[in-house]
């Protein structure tokens, strides 16, 4: 009999275990990496549950450099990247010229392969089937390719560096290849110029074909619905003066202007991150957000000038939504956090912050 009453508890016990553990996993539904950009570089890795809130999981060594200073140091927007399959993670190493590709797995990421980036100073990485292009700002800003594989293996692809349309001026800003991969667009804050390379079979680039901004210092972009790329314009930070301008993906080598420089009311427009028809413009002078409402030919239209604040000297900088739409996460540079809000419709909602984070963050992506 006491036999038999062991082995029932044993059974209740071993069935809450299981049913709490699946209960646990369930509330698990994606992750959000930050790059730490601190002098020994490192990716922040943390578990989404399903109520947008974040657990922390590992910190991974780049075995490369960040510039370890704060306040938007890299000046650019996605400083991190995470392939379509979410299987390799890429981060630069800005203060050493590398480029950090990881294995992601269910447990966490780990360190696959580094390699120099083909420049001064990248700030910027792009992915898409496999290759992969990084954003060099200092020297001779360029962008150079690499082939990635699953396992986190980058391959430098010969002869794939392309000087930007702006030389030594450009002071770029982001990289990112088109929804399709037949581009790669990039911003120039220094001169005023959107850069456009076409993607060879050879993984190697045409171009670059380049076009004045709508707006100036043309910062941050996505890609929306109707074919749209909606650009973030920090106008010279001039107080109050921030603007965002709409194009659409033609085919051609030239961006088809929509909406051009739409003010916001605000001061530094830097980063864009969308969901559905969406644009979450972050305002760096205000420590605002603005949203957008993207229109069905691809116009914008300021929907809500404020439509969260981040806090009087917080430095928001980098953004991204979770791969549901549910969820927008900001980085705030002066303060070391992430600030999480729930998206509803054009609406945000603010929830806990995560503090913690080193005053050098800069980069972060979601799934």
């Amino acid at each position: 009999m006491k036999t038999k009453i062991v082995v029932s508890l044993f059974v209740a016990a071993l069935s809450f275990v299981l049913t709490l553990q699946a209960a646990i996993a369930g509330t698990e539904t994606g992750r959000v990496y930050v790059m730490s950009n601190k002098a020994r570089n490192s990716v922040l890795v943390y578990d989404r549950a399903s109520d947008g809130s974040l657990t922390f999981l590992q910190e991974v060594l780049t075995k490369g450099k960040g510039t370890g200073v704060t306040l938007d140091p890299l000046q650019s927007q996605g400083s991190v990247a995470l392939s379509a399959d979410g299987k390799v993670l890429l981060v630069v190493n800005a203060a050493s010229g590398e480029l950090t590709a990881f294995r992601v797995t269910d447990a966490g990421v780990g360190f696959g392969s580094k390699v120099a980036s083909g420049g001064d100073f990248p700030v910027s990485v792009t992915v898409n089937n496999g290759l992969v292009y990084v954003l060099n700002q200092l020297g001779i800003p360029n962008i150079s390719g690499f082939i990635v594989n699953d396992d986190a293996q980058l391959q430098t692809i010969a002869s794939s560096s392309r000087a930007l349309a702006g030389g030594a001026l450009a002071q770029p800003a982001q990289v990112s290849f088109s929804p399709d991969g037949s581009q790669l667009i990039v911003t120039e804050k220094g001169t005023r110029l959107l850069d456009t390379f076409t993607v060879l079979a050879s993984g190697r680039t045409g171009g670059p074909f380049a076009q004045v901004s709508s707006g100036f210092t043309p910062f941050g972009f996505a890609f929306g619905p109707s074919n749209s790329v909606i650009v973030s314009e920090a106008e010279n930070r001039l107080p109050l003066e921030a603007t965002a301008s709409s194009y659409r993906l033609t085919g051609t080598p030239h961006l088809q202007p929509l909406s051009a420089a739409v003010p916001n009311q605000q001061t530094a427009a830097c980063w864009v991150a969308i969901t559905a028809d969406i644009a979450w413009v972050i305002n760096t002078g205000s420590a605002t957000i603005t949203s957008f409402q993207i229109g069905a030919d691809g116009s914008i239209s300021v929907l809500n000038p404020v439509a969260a604040s981040t806090g009087d000297g917080s430095t928001p900088i980098d953004a991204a939504a979770s791969s549901d739409g549910n969820f927008l996460y900001v980085l705030l540079s002066a303060t070391g956090q992430i600030a999480i809000y729930n998206i509803n419709g054009g609406t945000l909602t603010p929830l806990p912050v995560v503090s913690g984070l080193p005053l050098s963050i800069q980069g972060i992506v979601a799934r």
